[in-house]
């Protein structure tokens, strides 16, 4: 091996056998020695590469410092599968069993579309959603929308909170009020006084609480014939309930709030790593760093949902327990048939992903508000600094502790939060596919093809759906 040759970063991580998204991390580690050149992209000596390979030649050492690398996607991915989306989808497994089971597979490539195309956004305009769409509507209309993401937010923070609680009293015997209001005001205290550098850390690793799920459901020993059957082949049911469920699913898995949580935190990366627009080459490997991100959070959510629903179908449903109306009420029917296990992980699940997506939801209506008013903004800044923007997260969770004390029901609140996200999610897929395909706003970098064959399928998808429902609703 030639010692002194130099290789480019794409080179590199090719010879070594790793992601793109890791060789960056490595450089910025102090594991590779990488000298910039002027035109800002990076030179690495060829004997770097024996170095990494010894460095990650055990599967876990590799495995590590893969999850270690990742960024805002396994965030975003972990936190769509919130105690509100664990709840819908325990509901409708519970409701329909194996027969809703084909939308995981179904919804995982528009799922990865639609985080390309906000991610993308982010990335290249250095802009969250808010305020890019800014740049192209009307004030009017952005702000309607921003204002039912909120809403929207503000119920799924409140039923996040309330399933966390619930889930430590049963666990525990604390008091659930007591219990809802130590979630509340942990979560504020960590989203304004750790920086995003430090928060971003530990949100990643909270992402991994959701494989629990996957422990559960694979503890309960399903029949995998009958699973592959049903996980490819659509089976659909022209009635009210059913496409009902169909749109709080798709409204759970595909939901606004991610959208301006994907493109702002893209922004807070783009800080992270120094990048600046300019070098077609650096433009190309942010993207395709960006793409493995956005793809493992997106593979992520879409396993645990599969397996939420497979684990409540083949237990609840084959039980004759059809009527689930909370995620900490699934785990207790669960626990009959299925073990304290089962249980267990069920309910420590519940907390691990609200800890994780209540932050996450506060932050996207944060972002969205404060680049409408003009506000600063971002997890990195200090309290002092993006007032306004803190204020929004406080309000919001603070509010939607304050509903756990009226005793809305559960799944109704969860329910329709669902659909509402379905409802938004609808204008809110044709204005980022308008967007992200402007050649004045992104340059080179708009939708490849098969972000928007996908991206325009969701458009299609959900418009059908609605429909249907107006229609049976109507007849």
């Amino acid at each position: 091996m030639n010692t002194h040759k130099k290789l480019t970063l794409s080179e590199f991580r090719r010879e070594a056998g790793i992601p793109l998204i890791l060789a960056h991390r490595l450089i910025s580690w102090g594991e590779i020695e990488a000298e910039r050149t002027v035109d800002g992209t990076w030179q690495i000596a060829e004997k770097e590469v024996e170095k990494i390979k010894k460095l990650l030649a055990n599967p876990r050492a590799k495995i590590k410092y893969f999850l270690r690398a990742l960024g805002p996607g396994i965030i975003t991915g972990a936190s769509d599968d919130d105690p509100s989306g664990i709840g819908t989808y325990s509901s409708v497994g519970a409701k329909f069993g194996f027969s809703i089971l084909w939308m995981a597979a179904w919804l995982l490539p528009i799922m990865l579309a639609v985080q390309e195309v906000c991610a993308r956004i982010g990335v290249i305009t250095n802009r969250g959603l808010a305020g890019v769409l800014l740049k192209h509507y009307r004030k009017k209309i952005v702000l309607g929308i921003v204002i039912l993401l909120i809403i929207a937010n503000v119920v799924n923070i409140g039923a996040d909170i309330g399933a966390m609680a619930a889930s430590l009293t049963m666990l525990t015997s604390l008091n659930f009020y007591l219990a809802a209001i130590f979630f509340a005001v942990l979560i504020i205290l960590v989203e304004i006084f750790v920086q995003y550098h430090l928060y971003a850390k530990i949100l990643k690793w909270l992402a991994f609480s959701v494989l629990a799920y996957v422990i559960a459901g694979i503890m309960i020993h399903p029949d995998w014939r009958t699973v592959i059957k049903e996980a490819f082949i659509p089976e659909i049911y022209f009635n009210k309930d059913f496409i009902f469920a169909m749109i709080a699913v798709f409204g759970t898995s595909i939901t606004p709030y991610l959208f301006f949580w994907q493109a702002s935190e893209e922004v807070e990366e783009n800080k992270m790593v120094g990048f600046k627009k300019g070098n077609s080459r650096i433009m190309h490997n942010r993207i395709r760093t960006m793409r493995t991100d956005v793809s493992a959070g997106m593979v992520l959510a879409n396993v645990v949902f599969f397996f939420i629903v497979l684990t409540t179908a083949q237990v609840l449903f084959r039980n004759g327990i059809t009527e689930i109306d909370s995620a900490e009420k699934a785990a207790l029917a669960l626990r009959p048939f299925a073990g304290d296990w089962a249980y267990f992980l069920f309910a420590l699940g519940i907390i691990g992903t609200g800890l994780l997506a209540v932050p996450v939801l506060a932050g996207s209506g944060a972002y969205a508000i404060s680049e409408l008013m003009k506000w600063k903004e971002g997890l990195e800044l200090k309290f002092s600094r993006a007032k306004g923007f803190y204020l929004i997260i406080v309000v919001s969770i603070l509010v939607g502790l304050a509903l756990n004390f009226f005793h809305i029901n559960p799944i109704l609140a969860l329910y329709y939060s669902a659909f509402l996200n379905g409802l938004i999610a609808l204008p809110l897929l044709v204005a980022i596919m308008i967007v992200g395909n402007d050649p004045k706003i992104m340059g080179a970098e708009t939708h490849p093809r098969w972000v928007k064959i996908f991206g325009w399928a969701a458009v299609v998808f959900m418009t059908l759906s609605l429909l249907s429902v107006i229609i049976l609703f109507m007849f």
